[in-house]
């Protein structure tokens, strides 16, 4: 499939190949939408985590943008989350935690990338009860070149319509509390804040999909 998004860009399924591409997305705007490179000692390991895991364990929702300067974003669901999150504790992180080390638990001593490395050997499953009628949940990552165009929008009602073709009657996208222009933008394209008890940490914004 190709959607054609004027100006060279193009969205496209996610392959393999692309696995350099989605991490270097995922630390270039990991840090609440800004670069993280500066911060991560293992740059790709960030990636890993959000991104990668979606084009391996679910290859009919992963989608990158692309142009002729090279991949510039993506976009990436999971139709079932519970389903998808087991499939990551059980085909997913252990080949990485054979790969680092747990750096324990005593964030005083973190440094560099040890955050990524204690989420990978304690991943954190639970999602709040208030997410329950939206059991889909999505990534969206845009490289400044590609922003400002409507891409986001046009991603974001793709990723909805495949989505609610599987099944889906819900979606939800997790967003750093810092990242405000994530919220505004997420709020203009129909989403909603939902109450949680862990808006310090992470603010949820969902939208019902579907019939």
């Amino acid at each position: 499939m190709r959607l054609d998004f004027g100006d060279g860009f193009f969205l496209r399924r996610a392959t393999a190949g692309d696995h350099p591409a989605l991490c270097d997305i995922c630390v270039r705007t990991g840090d609440a939408g800004k670069d993280a490179r500066r911060r991560e000692d293992d740059p790709a390991l960030i990636g890993h985590i959000y991104a990668l895991p979606y084009q391996v364990l679910e290859p009919d929702f992963a989608f990158v943008v692309d142009s002729a300067k090279g991949v510039a974003g993506y976009v990436l669901g999971a139709l079932d989350t519970a389903s998808f999150e087991a499939r990551m504790a059980t085909d997913w992180y252990p080949a990485l935690q054979q790969r680092v080390a747990d750096p324990g638990a005593d964030r005083s001593r973190w440094r560099g990338s040890d955050w990524a490395r204690y989420a990978i050997h304690h991943p954190d499953f639970g999602a709040p009860d208030a997410l329950a009628a939206y059991p889909s949940h999505g990534h969206i990552d845009l490289l400044p070149r590609a922003r400002g165009r409507g891409i986001g929008r046009r991603c974001m009602a793709f990723l909805e319509r495949q989505l609610a073709a599987a099944g889906s009657t819900g979606l939800v996208l997790g967003v750093d509390p810092r990242n405000t222009e994530a919220q505004r933008f997420y709020a203009a394209v129909g989403y909603e804040r939902v109450p949680t008890p862990d808006l310090e940490t992470t603010v949820y914004m969902a939208k019902r999909i579907g019939a």
